[in-house]
């Protein structure tokens, strides 16, 4: 019995003992694969770079040149050439009215300028003439100094006659309205054939006009943000596309709304077409504080349905990793998740698609 279980244990030692010389063997003839090269694609290396915290709140953007034109004389419109939504350019007719009465006026006001010219000339004349006799004494003081009086009073009833006939063109310059500046119309307020008066009270308005090339964004900011806007200054309005408009400068009110207590913002935007038009509401990003942004080109990115990533460069291949994206930072996108600092991706994304292909049907029997 004893011999028995000696053998038997013998023979399970040598089992085992040929077992793992076997496995041995085996891992001498079919060692590990070696690492594959990389692919051989354009890379970009991905790094976080300084960026600001943000605050968001909504704004709504403003003409900076925005105005109502009102009558500034009595008269009947008898011209509107430009209806609402129209493009004026700088000097444009926009109300044109009847002048009757005005050419009337003025026509009366150069008759008066000329009656006067005639009494201060001859006056003058008259004046000089015993001036150039008084040292003879043939003229009495008081008759020198009463023809002297005859001239001054022609001279100021002239100046007055003058005065009259430049406030009387004025009037007929009024029955033109011409526009100050490039721009749209946004309103009118009268028809062709209405008569409008100048006032009082209030003059009579007419037609409203705003120009669309100088443009900036009114926002409303609580007090706890206020501090940090007043730190850093900087702030970007955030289009429905992703695009971003730097603004040119920020300027806080110095004081707060006493109902709401929060402080008046304004942006001024840089001119050209930003895509932004007055009364539209857009979502405004100030800077509050320090933080790291990870941002990457545009044409870097795959869309697939719903996915959105980017091609990954490792040692062993090309992989598709899905992204969560944030806000759009000109032609670059912020990656909020998927990506790590340091990390390679493909700069061309159809070039690392072709790879992959040519990979997979290399590595099909």
């Amino acid at each position: 019995m004893h011999r028995r279980y000696t053998i038997g244990r013998a023979m399970r030692l040598a089992t085992t003992a040929l077992a793992v010389a076997a496995l041995a063997a085996c891992g001498r003839m079919a060692p590990p694969p070696a690492a594959a090269t990389p692919p051989p694609l354009a890379a970009l290396a991905v790094h976080a770079e300084p960026a600001h915290d943000e605050q968001a709140w909504d704004g709504v953007v403003e003409a900076v040149h925005e105005a109502v034109i009102s009558a500034q004389t009595n008269a009947r419109v008898t011209e509107l050439p430009y209806d609402v939504n129209d493009a004026v350019h700088k000097g444009d007719v926009l109300v044109r009215f009847s002048d009757v009465e005005q050419r009337s006026a003025r026509s009366a006001a150069q008759a008066q300028i000329a009656a006067a010219q005639a009494t201060y000339t001859e006056a003058a004349a008259s004046y000089q003439r015993l001036v150039a006799i008084y040292p003879q004494g043939f003229v009495a003081k008081a008759q020198l100094d009463a023809e002297r009086a005859r001239r001054d009073a022609a001279q100021a009833a002239l100046q007055s006659a003058r005065a009259q006939s430049s406030q009387i063109g004025q009037q007929l310059d009024y029955t033109v309205l011409r526009a100050p500046y490039d721009g749209i119309v946004t309103r009118r307020f009268v028809q062709v054939g209405e008569a409008v008066q100048a006032g009082p009270p209030t003059p009579q308005q007419l037609i409203a006009l705003a120009s669309l090339q100088d443009l900036r964004v009114s926002v409303q900011v609580p007090q706890s943000a206020i501090a940090a806007i007043r730190r850093y200054h900087a702030a970007e309005v955030v289009l429905d596309d992703g695009r971003r408009v730097t603004a040119a400068k920020v300027t806080v009110f110095p004081y707060a709304d006493p109902q709401t207590h929060s402080f008046g913002v304004r942006l001024e935007l840089p001119g050209g077409d930003t895509g932004l038009y007055p009364g539209m509401t857009v979502k405004v990003a100030f800077a509050s504080g320090e933080a790291k942004r990870l941002l990457l080109p545009l044409d870097a990115l795959v869309q697939r349905g719903e996915l959105v990533g980017v091609y990954v460069l490792g040692e062993h291949g090309v992989a598709l990793r899905q992204l969560r994206l944030g806000h759009r930072h000109g032609d670059r996108i912020e990656v909020l998740a998927g990506l790590d600092d340091g990390e390679r991706i493909a700069a061309d994304p159809a070039a690392a698609a072709r790879w992959l292909a040519g990979q997979r049907r290399g590595a099909t029997p």
